[in-house]
């Protein structure tokens, strides 16, 4: 399972899908569903800490570049 993480600060904005923190001078905008557990009343203006998990929502692998690709290129000739 994915390590967890926590940000805190209060509340900028809140859709059925984001709540978006002030976290210093950043705005974090963390993702939510159904099955997300909110514990209060979530709102803007109220300090809140979320926990989150960063998950993978694809993953495109890059040829290699440079002298790594050509020394690949000639070992296969």
């Amino acid at each position: 399972m994915a390590k967890t993480y926590q940000v805190t600060g209060p509340v900028f904005e809140v859709t059925n899908d984001m709540i978006a923190v002030q976290k210093g001078k950043d705005r974090w905008e963390i993702g939510r569903d159904a099955s997300t557990k909110v514990t209060g009343d979530l709102k803007v203006g109220e300090k809140v800490t979320i926990e989150y998990r960063m998950t993978a929502t694809s993953v495109e692998v890059k040829p290699a570049s440079g002298a790594a690709a050509k020394s690949k290129s000639k070992a296969a000739n």
